[in-house]
């Protein structure tokens, strides 16, 4: 993935294009069918991830696609529409996932043996039933709620054999100090993307200077291109310059949190464009860098010796935007302020795990996001040791399992309810499978 990315994560479940030599009908729900190939293909996905074979999973998979197929069914039966520009722009997406995956689109058409215009339409299909089965999926269960006490009930209704161990969670808080980066070096970055700029104006492939200078690894030997984005995908001021570009004009001296970028429009489709940049990072200098581990000493000494308290030393020096949030590390996988031990980088971790509570780290130097190195000093604010799951401490995940459950039972119903106004034909072979709902009348 490329570095000015934020993390976006896509589901290419059922999306299969390896060719079957063999396939029938195994099954009818509705107006839609299950094919051989249908099921295959998702047990085969499984097999490659190491997993050893198992009928009981081929029957899982199965009734999972039965639920697809029924939510399909009722979607048409409601004449529910999904818009051409939303299928074409998550083929778009997808088709750039794939191409930053596998390096080019000719790969592309390699791995899966197809043609560009074949993928596209192969995956048109699977995106259209796919948003179709999420709007029934979602009409039935996504608006459920529980109150505190189903919670409460939920919760005491467990066995304690099935109540589930917590690991150990802590918050902490952070004072980050970074090099400082010279205004003389930051416009000797400007003027060499300027001149980038000029060349191609004069005449030179933007794309060749970008596979010999940009500091974008990702994009870089691609000749700088990022595919098709959609707005959101891209940080914000990198995008800004993008989205106002006619195609084959390049943009002026962008800054961003990964450093300062020239940006080409290569085409536009809609809402979504594809474009190529030069990335050019601030470099810093081992001075700059001692510099900010002097200052990050001083800091530290001065809240060691009550001059200033941590949570005054992370609003008046911090460098990092979590001082707004009075230093708090985020979890980056659940985005609350409680971190799992078991989810902590190997470093964090280390460091964490010394600590008492309210007690503060030694200065430590970090990687940031964008490659460049700064010095931490960490707070240990709060630890709740592993323990069995109580109803004070996790709240939180007792009340997302309980919605979940009451998502699973309001869906069960409706398949019981749906099956029995919809036609259902079975192959002899898949009524061997013990299935959780009523498939088989």
């Amino acid at each position: 993935m490329n570095n000015i990315f934020k993390i976006v994560v896509f589901s290419f479940i059922g999306f299969t294009l390896n060719a079957q030599s063999i396939d029938k009908v195994e099954a009818i729900i509705g107006d839609e069918i299950v094919l051989t190939s249908d099921i295959e293909s998702q047990y085969f996905q499984y097999l490659s991830q190491g997993n050893s074979k198992s009928e009981t999973i081929k029957c899982e998979i199965l009734e999972d696609i039965l639920f697809q197929k029924l939510l399909i069914n009722q979607a048409k039966l409601d004449s529910i529409e999904i818009s051409e520009e939303e299928v074409e722009a998550e083929i778009l997406k997808r088709l750039s996932y794939f191409e930053n995956q596998l390096g080019s689109i000719q790969k592309v058409e390699e791995y899966f043996g197809k043609s560009k215009i074949e993928i596209e339409l192969e995956l048109g299909k699977v995106i259209q039933d796919q948003f179709l089965a999420q709007k029934v999926q979602g009409a039935i269960s996504n608006d459920i709620k529980v109150t505190p006490a189903e919670v409460r009930d939920f919760f005491n209704n467990q066995n304690k054999s099935d109540i589930p161990i917590v690991s150990t969670k802590v918050e902490v808080s952070q004072v980050i100090i970074k090099p400082g980066i010279t205004d003389e070096q930051k416009d000797k970055i400007r003027e060499k993307l300027n001149s980038f700029r000029d060349r191609v104006y004069k005449g030179e492939d933007f794309k060749m200077l970008a596979t010999l200078y940009s500091d974008d690894p990702g994009s870089a030997t691609k000749g700088g291109e990022l595919g098709f984005v959609s707005r959101g995908d891209l940080v914000p001021e990198f995008e800004r310059a993008a989205f106002k570009l006619k195609a084959g004009e390049i943009s002026e001296v962008v800054e961003s949190q990964f450093g300062f970028h020239i940006v080409q429009l290569i085409e536009r489709r809609g809402e979504q464009i594809n474009v190529r940049h030069i990335l050019l990072k601030t470099k810093v200098s081992s001075t700059a860098l001692h510099i900010a581990k002097l200052k990050i000493e001083e800091i530290e000494q001065e809240i060691k010796e009550g001059a200033i308290s941590f949570d005054q030393a992370i609003e008046k020096y911090s460098d990092d935007e979590s001082k707004n949030n009075n230093g708090l590390l985020l979890n980056p996988s659940t985005m609350s302020t409680m971190h799992s031990f078991d989810d902590m980088s190997p470093a964090l971790k280390l460091v964490v795990d010394k600590l008492s509570v309210g007690n503060i780290s030694k200065p430590t130097v970090i990687q940031l996001t964008d490659e460049t190195k700064a010095y931490r000093i960490l707070r240990l604010n709060k630890k709740i040791d592993s323990h069995l799951a109580n109803l004070v401490d996790d709240f939180s995940m007792i009340k997302e399992f309980a919605i979940k459950i009451k998502q699973q039972e309001e869906i069960s119903n409706w398949i019981d309810k749906t099956l029995d106004k919809t036609y259902i034909k079975l192959n002899d072979s898949i009524t061997e499978c013990e299935f959780k709902n009523k498939w088989i009348k």
